[in-house]
């Protein structure tokens, strides 16, 4: 793969003044935009899609430029999200932005009362780095499908992506309707100083509550798609090799730099060494024996970032904990090998904080109940993932936890279906992403209700007396 063809941009920061004028254009714009009709936005849709194709190569070496990701890891976790989004929202938008009927109660008789979804208006679309074409351009998608206008600021950390996608979007879109911003901290500081119709965030948790700060100050509503630690429990009856098969995966893609990845792990004490077997297996059939050689394992996206992790590993060994693979450390090439390790401290950094890395504390268990508990004494994950094949211990553990989203029998996989919806609760997010839920996401559900003839309500205006309390009193008995 070239590291060419791209040439890395400056690391600029977006003059407030720039700032307030898109705003402000887009502002002007937002009701020409807002009154377009599906067909409009299905072209839309349909140019993002025949652009994003058509720079797909340059996308790849972009996101290796960034982090040496592979090509055809981009291709799945980056470029095909986006491309399922554009159809899903093409396929189903008409019937989104239909006017929804509702009942209305017999006491209202005469009207009739319906929902309609309007655009929010202007927006903001604050995207990270770990997967900045899909968590940046899927977002978008459901904006466009609401028919917002919309600005967007993507991570600092990956110049390369940033600078595909300001190429995609100028191409795709005017600027009164659509604009990339570039910059980092102060950038994002001058965005949140003004009043946004709606902020879709992703990012970490603590990031997501200055967010959620600024927003307050204009009353502004938010989707915050945080993260955290999200936890994976097998039990006996799973079948371990998959199991270990589809851990490896889940955890080890994108270098373990995915919010939903496997945080930690509990694992039946029965199956225990079978596990650590047969995990170790699928590692080396994924990564070879030389892993650092292997094309297919990114890297760590900045030394910050790669510094981290290592303090966390070394943090946990201090402590106890042991290392059952990997735990190879390689600074110049921001490389950590993917790492399992065993007997972590609860106190450590490992099991405190959010890991977003190539490593994979586990712990054995016989009592699912203290397994459970332990869960639920944390925040509340974005994603918990059962490997059973015992129905009644996973519908126990679905309904005694709380969750994001939940996958049996596999993780991650839920975040590809774009008729689920996509998000977090509390600490791990607010809102939902995806599909209809997406739209809604960036949408006002207006409820509208039309008086077609005289009801009963016309005939309890003051001034009160007897009769017009007996009907009250028969509407709130009987209807």
């Amino acid at each position: 793969m070239s590291t060419t063809t791209l040439t890395e941009p400056p690391k600029v920061e977006t003059q407030a003044t720039e700032i307030l004028r898109i705003f402000n254009v887009q502002k002007q714009n937002q009701f020409t935009i807002g009154n377009t009709t599906v067909a409009q936005r299905i072209v839309k849709l349909k140019k993002l899609h025949k652009t994003v194709l058509k720079y797909r190569v340059q996308i790849k070496e972009a996101l290796f430029n960034d982090y040496k990701k592979h090509p055809s890891e981009v291709d799945l976790t980056e470029i095909y999200p986006v491309i399922s989004e554009i159809k899903h929202a093409k396929n189903n938008l008409r019937s989104w932005t239909s006017k929804h009927s509702v009942k209305t109660p017999i006491a209202m008789l005469g009207s009739s009362s319906h929902i309609k979804y309007e655009p929010k208006g202007v927006v903001l679309i604050i995207s990270p780095w770990n997967f900045p074409i899909n968590l940046t351009l899927g977002p978008l998608v459901s904006a466009i499908s609401a028919g917002n206008t919309i600005l967007i600021k993507p991570s600092e950390i990956t110049p390369h992506a940033t600078a595909i996608m300001k190429k995609i979007i100028s191409e795709v879109f005017n600027e009164n309707e659509v604009a990339l911003i570039e910059g980092g901290v102060k950038t994002s500081t001058e965005l949140l100083k003004l009043p946004f119709n709606h902020i879709f965030f992703t990012g970490a948790p603590s990031i997501g509550k200055i967010i959620m700060k600024a927003a307050a100050e204009h009353l502004t509503s938010v989707t915050l798609e945080l993260g955290g630690k999200s936890p994976t429990i097998i039990d006996q009856t799973a079948d371990i090799t998959l199991a270990a098969k589809r851990i490896a995966w889940g955890k080890y893609v994108n270098n373990g730099q995915v919010c939903i990845a496997p945080d930690y792990l509990f694992i039946h004490d029965s199956k225990r060494e079978m596990f650590i077997k047969e995990f170790k297996k699928h590692l080396e059939i994924f990564y070879t024996k030389n892993v650092s050689e292997e094309i297919s394992y990114n890297r760590i996206v900045n030394k910050n970032h790669f510094k981290r992790i290592k303090n966390y590993i070394d943090d946990a060994l201090s402590k106890g904990a042991k290392i059952e693979a990997g735990g190879n450390f390689i600074e110049n090439q921001n490389f950590i090998a993917p790492t399992l390790i065993t007997d972590a401290p609860m106190d450590s950094k490992l099991m405190t904080e959010e890991i977003f890395g190539p490593v994979l504390p586990i712990f054995s268990f016989t009592d699912l109940d203290k397994v459970i508990h332990e869960i639920n004494s944390r925040e509340k994950p974005l994603a918990l993932y059962i490997y059973s094949k015992n129905k009644k211990n996973t519908n126990y553990i679905i309904a005694n936890t709380r969750a994001g989203g939940t996958c049996i029998n596999h993780n991650a996989a839920h975040f590809f279906n774009t008729n689920l919806p996509f998000g977090g609760s509390n600490n791990s997010g607010i809102g939902k992403a995806h599909g209809l839920e997406g739209f809604k996401s960036f949408s006002n559900s207006r409820g509208v209700l039309k008086q077609h003839i005289p009801n009963a309500m016309d005939l309890l205006t003051p001034p009160y007396n007897n009769f017009k309390q007996k009907i009250i009193d028969l509407t709130i008995k009987y209807f």
